[in-house]
């Protein structure tokens, strides 16, 4: 009984191990040469991974930025929405992220010298998922591509 219980204790063990190891950490900055651009312009997930996206604020040039992966062909459709936001009195307590249905996960606005974490499962779908910052004017040089892949 007790070997039983342990080779299942393993075997559970070794299966989050292998989990675990199949998920994606990824850190991703403004880039040094060009601040209002992101340091990473696409990385790569399998359907259905566990993502894990760290932002860290960190520039030269402090401004604040966030960071939202929409679904695919839809960039300036949301770029178009957040230039919008300039109009609205509301856009800074709404961290300058549209209502869109077709925003799939986001970041709040995040201060210079600051950090954060946003973590999802990928898309069932392939494709090519845009990535972008919304604060007023980024978006337009501020974008990247996650590709998911089957």
């Amino acid at each position: 009984m007790i070997r039983t219980l342990l080779t299942a204790a393993c075997a559970l063990t070794l299966l989050s191990n292998v989990a675990r190891a199949q998920d994606v950490s990824i850190t991703i900055k403004p880039d040094n040469a060009n601040p209002l651009m992101y340091d990473t312009k696409t990385f790569t997930v399998k359907a259905g991974q566990k993502v894990k996206v760290t932002f860290e604020n960190k520039s030269a040039v402090p401004q604040p930025h966030n960071f939202l992966v929409v679904k695919p062909g839809t960039l300036q459709k949301v770029g178009a929405l957040a230039n919008g936001m300039l109009s609205d009195p509301q856009a800074m307590t709404k961290n300058y992220i549209p209502e869109s249905t077709d925003i799939l996960f986001h970041t709040k606005l995040i201060q210079p010298g600051q950090t954060e974490s946003l973590e999802f499962t990928a898309p069932a779908d392939a494709g090519d998922y845009p990535y972008l910052c919304t604060f007023p004017g980024h978006w337009m040089l501020m974008q990247g591509t996650m590709k998911v892949e089957k």
